[in-house]
């Protein structure tokens, strides 16, 4: 049994089937729809060509590692930009934090169409862009970190003020009269150990029940 529709692995299944693989990049106000080979595929309402007209094509896919620890999985692709002003732009540091998205899937001969519901093999973000540009190469490796490395993000800049909390919650007022807050909270950062204080209730404020009998530990 397989994660694939049944259609998907019916047409995997045949003795030769014609496969694809597509990769999303939803840059700020545009879109990258590209396959793995010349050709123009429709699919999840969106049109997959093997080349942008401003960006290029898509050149490689790197093999999708395991994250350990404190690492989420993650790949690299690699784009063949059109122009240098291309390869500029999608190095630009607006650029990071696009959404990634990568589909594996097969044609139907006869009909030329996409198999329902191609396979999806990865969602993730841009991340660390390597440019390699010289005499006949110009060249765009990106680093895509996979979604889930948004869990390891860690809130040290998150405080208990009126400040913060209205510029996530602008016009919120929660906290613009509080004052004279006896214990801080701590948010996005370990609080320091509390010190042991002493209550005083000691074994004299002890009780309970004995054989039936009420009694009462004495100092």
């Amino acid at each position: 049994m397989t994660s694939l529709t049944v259609q998907l692995d019916a047409a995997l299944s045949s003795p030769a089937p014609t496969i694809f693989g597509a990769v999303s990049i939803d840059l700020p106000g545009r879109q990258i729809n590209l396959l793995d080979g010349a050709a123009s595929l429709t699919f999840n309402g969106r049109n997959y060509t093997g080349r942008d007209p401003v960006y290029g094509t898509l050149s490689a896919i790197s093999n999708l590692t395991d994250g350990m620890g404190n690492e989420a999985p993650r790949l690299s692709i690699t784009l063949l930009p059109a122009s240098d002003a291309a390869a500029a732009d999608l190095a630009g540091p607006d650029m990071q934090g696009s959404i990634v998205t990568i589909y594996f899937g097969a044609v139907e001969r006869t009909t030329g169409q996409v198999v329902p519901n191609p396979h999806l093999l990865f969602v993730g973000e841009l991340d660390v862009p390597f440019l390699t540009a010289g005499e006949n190469i110009r060249e765009l490796e990106y680093e895509v970190a996979s979604i889930f490395e948004r869990f390891f993000a860690d809130d040290e800049g998150a405080r208990l003020s009126d400040g913060f909390h209205q510029s996530v919650w602008p016009g919120e007022e929660g906290f613009a009269f509080q004052t004279g807050v006896p214990q801080g909270v701590y948010w996005g950062v370990e609080a320091p150990p509390r010190p042991v204080t002493n209550t005083g209730i000691g074994f004299g404020g002890i009780g309970g029940v004995f054989g039936g009998d009420m009694w009462m530990l004495q100092q």
